[in-house]
């Protein structure tokens, strides 16, 4: 009789995870965003459990190349609040493409992420950066196609 496999915590170190790279130019940020996210939790592993991070580490760079199908440069808002009574900001997604092009990354994977408690330590695993230059060449991260 098998038994089911559970991955436990001390089996997945940071040494163990693998680092990935993907080059976002010209590719769509909701694909971008949900194959950088199952790599986050680990759903592309056998060993996947949904408990524990099994996941490995993703440098996305030239995040400033990724487009946006449809319309969305001009009707996307992006919203976030200052804590302070009315000031509720917005900026469309061009604007932030222009400005921030790794918050608009951020923001679509961090909404492919599950609203747990392990969203933000999965988060600490992303690196992403609007050029194509990374300071993280020691890692020897291995390309990932999207």
């Amino acid at each position: 009789m098998k038994k089911t496999y559970f991955a436990r915590k001390e089996d997945f170190t940071d040494a163990n995870k693998k680092w990935h790279i993907v080059d976002a130019t010209d590719v769509i940020l909701g694909k971008l965003a949900v194959r950088v996210a199952n790599v986050l939790r680990g759903k592309d592993k056998p060993t996947f459990t949904e408990h524990v991070d099994t996941g490995g580490h993703v440098i996305v760079i030239n995040a400033s190349k990724v487009k946006l199908s449809g319309d969305k440069l001009n009707s996307k808002i992006y919203y976030h609040h200052t804590g302070y009574v009315g000031h509720l900001r917005s900026a469309k997604a061009g604007e932030m493409m222009k400005k921030h092009p790794e918050r608009v990354v951020e923001k679509a994977v961090f909404g492919m992420l599950p609203g747990n408690k392990m969203r933000s330590q999965l988060m600490t695993k992303l690196k992403i950066y609007p050029a194509g230059e990374h300071p993280h060449k020691a890692q020897l991260a291995e390309k990932m196609e999207i």
